[in-house]
């Protein structure tokens, strides 16, 4: 049930920042990074069948086995399979690296590895789109883009018309604010402690900016007067607890659904009143956008073949993949959001 793909472009990720940093996780070294990315599908391994040299594929951090009780539910996209293992860098079937230099074994990340110009990852973590798809713009598609806009179309699910709080504006919250604006949300209101984002976020639909640090009451009080009694979504791309406890809070009772999609400190604590809840407040939490990678995927492309989705401004720098370096440079450094890195030079 392996596959080998070739790599055409990749772009990077914060999580591959986060484990290459290797704060607070396993550190496995070596291993190869990467996990968004699009390619090309180059060879078949036993059991598959969907799939053809030649193929246009984006390759996915998580999966989908179509098996399992999960792939089985509408309401799931947690396969209890291929789902996301960050800890994991051998393939499934057994238990062995694909990758090695000099006879020792190199691990794989997130299933996929993308920072490679080939790499195997397991048939269920391979979305095959529309070939006619630019890979060097859909790649962007494969993680962050889909988390964000996901969060909001398929969990959130603003009414038309309807106000939408947005707590961090890197690509998955822009990504997040995209999706209100195509949903149709009348005010958008981006959350950011950084003002230099303010700006850049207008084009993905940001109507209003709020910097927590230029209050001196907690965010959820000042949206809820700038909203009265609050937004009618909000979607939390931050990974702060805190951050996601104001996301909840800001909510109107009666109707508000807050989603978070940020990963936090594991050993953070969500806190608030039951209360909030009592009064028709709702919280729900994402994994991927809820998208399924096999059956959702393609569709998400085809939305930018027909110019519903835009993914361009997303893509704010490109390098050859001997500059790679310079990707990181641009994200530790906070210039830009995504970099999308030529495998041929």
């Amino acid at each position: 049930m392996e596959v080998r793909l070739k790599i055409l472009y990749t772009s990077l990720c914060h999580t591959d920042v986060y484990f290459w940093e290797a704060k607070r996780q396993n550190p496995l070294f070596p291993r190869i990074y990467g996990h968004e990315a699009g390619g090309i599908f180059e060879s078949v391994g036993e059991g598959v069948t969907d799939l053809k040299p030649g193929d246009h594929v984006l390759p996915i951090f998580t999966g989908e086995c179509k098996e399992c009780a999960h792939c089985k539910s509408e309401e799931s996209n947690m396969c209890d399979l291929l789902r996301i293992n960050t800890d994991r860098g051998v393939m499934l079937s057994d238990g062995k690296s694909r990758f090695s230099i000099r006879g020792q074994p190199i691990y794989h990340f997130l299933g996929t590895s993308t920072f490679s110009e080939y790499t195997v990852v397991h048939v269920g973590c391979v979305a095959k789109i529309n070939p006619l798809a630019p890979l060097d713009k859909v790649c962007v598609i494969s993680c962050g883009i889909s988390t964000g806009l996901g969060a909001m179309v398929n969990v959130a699910k603003p009414p038309k018309g309807s106000t939408v709080a947005v707590f961090g504006l890197g690509a998955v919250g822009l990504a997040a604010a995209e999706g209100a604006r195509i949903a149709g949300a009348s005010r958008i209101i981006g959350v950011d402690l950084n003002p230099n984002r303010f700006q850049g976020a207008k084009k993905f639909g940001v109507t209003e900016f709020v910097n927590p640090k230029d209050h001196n009451k907690p965010v959820q009080e000042v949206i809820a007067e700038m909203t009265n009694g609050g937004v009618d979504r909000s979607v939390e791309c931050t990974g702060n607890v805190d951050a996601m406890i104001s996301a909840f809070e800001c909510v109107h009772d009666g109707w508000g659904v807050a989603v978070l999609v940020g990963v936090p400190h594991k050993d953070a604590v969500f806190k608030t009143h039951p209360i909030n809840l009592l009064n028709e407040r709702t919280l729900k939490g994402t994994f991927f956008g809820n998208y399924k990678p096999r059956s959702d995927i393609p569709s998400v492309v085809e939305k930018y073949m027909n110019k519903e989705l835009e993914v361009e401004k997303f893509i704010t720098h490109q390098v050859p993949f001997s500059e790679i370096n310079k990707a990181f440079d641009y994200m530790l450094k906070g210039e830009g959001l995504r970099c999308i890195i030529r495998m041929e030079e």
